[in-house]
């Protein structure tokens, strides 16, 4: 963040915020009067005044790159769950998530994540589904009613469940929070918020 911070310094990225802008070019206009000098204040007020422009144009720009770090981060967490996924099949062999077609039945046992959105065809599992709904307590998955559907990414804790996948590759629960995360317009932080109204009236 804090090399992105940086980076944002380049006026193509600043004028996306006005404000911010204004503020760099405030504070570069100052720093340029310093060095060539002539202006009647006192050196050391100057500075300080740079400083502080200086300063505050950095911390928008670091919370702003802070925020979309984060969004990336989770972003790449969502793809590395999937990327890890494995899958048994009914017949034993064991094959990478991303290979499983709508139809295809797998069994899910004790420790294993289920490899992608599913429906319970047969058996009964205690299912913790905290890593997409954040409900720290887990949940019961069963055959038939309507408790049998089941998320990629989550994990059996206990007992066996054999699952057909519903959904096709692209479509997953998983695939669609990446692209939710991905096209998501990020809201301003309340520091962000804060320091664009102050930056407004001093300006």
């Amino acid at each position: 963040a804090i090399g992105d911070a940086f980076r944002k310094l380049d006026p193509r990225e600043l004028i996306k915020n006005p404000v911010l802008f204004t503020t760099a070019v405030v504070a570069l206009l100052l720093t340029v009067l310093l060095v060539i000098g002539g202006e009647p204040l006192p050196v050391g007020f100057q500075l300080q005044l740079i400083v502080w422009l200086w300063l505050t144009v950095l911390f928008g720009t670091f919370a702003e790159a802070l925020a979309e770090g984060r969004g990336r981060a989770q972003a790449a967490s969502l793809r590395a769950t999937k990327a890890d996924l494995t899958a048994r099949l009914l017949s034993g062999k064991v094959v990478p998530a991303a290979q499983l077609k709508r139809g295809d039945a797998v069994l899910v046992e004790t420790g294993d994540l289920i490899p992608a959105d599913g429906e319970v065809i047969e058996g009964v599992a205690s299912v913790n589904e905290a890593a997409i709904t954040g409900e720290s307590a887990p949940v019961i998955r069963e055959s038939g009613g309507d408790r049998s559907a089941v998320t990629g990414g989550t994990q059996v804790l206990s007992d066996w469940i054999r699952v057909r996948i519903t959904a096709a590759q692209g479509s997953t629960f998983i695939d669609r929070m990446i692209k939710l995360v991905e096209g998501a317009e990020r809201q301003k932080t309340p520091n962000e918020i804060a320091l664009n109204i102050l930056l407004a009236g001093l300006t």
